[in-house]
């Protein structure tokens, strides 16, 4: 019998750790981390990564750096953190649609979702109101369809393939409507435009708009969920008012994701400092203002939910016919 390291090693009892895990088990974080938000400041996806990144901070001691990368719906942001050391100090805090929609979105995103990333946790992203801009006569959504057949009516979202954008198109497909969706760069330049007056409806979440509400410049009309919200509990369903298809009911959540080589030990300690987060005073008090109940999803949740996701989201896409750009 020939004596080698590897046979002396396995007949001791003693176990070598391979190189990756060995840096797993180190000290993490070594340095400050980086959230690369693929959105504008303003929206929810930015206002969530902010709040939970000061638990990660008093969690961790290290500083936590937003940077903003926006553009390409989102593409820009991911392609910048799927490139990135995979060493747990660089992370992407995104839509679901930049991993789901947009890879029959666009001919190339600079990145495979499957390949290049892992999902670290999940915050669903609670009800997004469907709202109309003060001057649009509708109280509820048919009467927006109605409106929309005689009216031009620009639909704000915030991406392209947003679940706005989706819930517009099937407006358009459903009742042969002509409704031109405006896809923008996040949340707030959309809402500014549309206290301006050059949108008539749009979709997003609560805390974004809460100024042009309070103003009075908008009205809500719909939620699109399956369930009122707590924050807006006079506000009917689109279930409830006859739009029962599954296109008119917003599902998905902000993920929060790192280079797919990460050590699985920091995906998992990063994943429980995320759920965390939303019990922190920051993370309570921003998801109560953007009317977010559920809490976020571990690791092993989220990239489950994914699965389903892609296998629901993706068909109803390719079905309403968006060419991709």
């Amino acid at each position: 019998m020939t004596i080698t390291r590897r046979t002396l090693l396995s007949t001791s009892g003693l176990v070598i750790a391979s190189p990756a895990i060995l840096r797993a088990q180190a000290a993490w974080p070594t340095k400050p981390i980086t959230i690369v938000v693929n959105f504008p400041p303003g929206g929810l996806t930015d206002g969530i990564a902010r709040a939970f990144a000061q638990h990660v901070t008093q969690a961790t001691g290290q500083q936590v750096i937003i940077d903003n990368k926006p553009g390409a719906g989102g593409n820009i942001g991911a392609s910048l953190v799927a490139r990135s050391a995979a060493d747990g100090h660089t992370f992407l805090h995104s839509v679901s649609g930049t991993l789901v929609q947009n890879r029959v979105l666009y001919k190339s995103l600079g990145f495979d979702p499957d390949k290049d990333l892992t999902i670290v946790s999940g915050t669903p992203s609670g009800m997004l109101p469907v709202v109309v801009h003060k001057s649009v006569p509708a109280t509820n959504l048919k009467e927006l369809v109605d409106y929309a057949r005689t009216n031009r009516v620009n639909f704000g979202s915030w991406a392209l393939g947003s679940a706005a954008h989706i819930f517009a198109q099937a407006l358009n497909e459903k009742f042969g409507l002509k409704i031109e969706v405006v896809n923008y760069k996040g949340e707030a330049p959309m809402w500014q435009d549309m206290g301006a007056g050059s949108l008539q409806a749009a979709m997003g979440s609560p805390q974004a708009l809460n100024a042009l509400l309070v103003k009075g410049d908008i009205r809500p009309i719909a939620a699109p969920a399956r369930v009122r919200a707590a924050r807006f509990p006079d506000l009917p369903t689109t279930i409830e008012q006859g739009f029962t298809d599954d296109a008119f009911v917003a599902r998905g959540w902000l993920a929060l994701a790192v280079p797919a080589a990460t050590p699985k030990p920091i995906v998992q300690k990063m994943s429980d400092l995320w759920v965390a987060a939303a019990d922190s005073e920051p993370g309570r008090k921003m998801m109560e203002g953007f009317g977010l109940s559920e809490k976020p999803l571990n690791h092993e949740e989220v990239m489950k939910d994914y699965e389903v996701l892609k296998a629901t989201v993706i068909p109803r896409i390719l079905a309403l016919g968006i060419a991709p750009e």
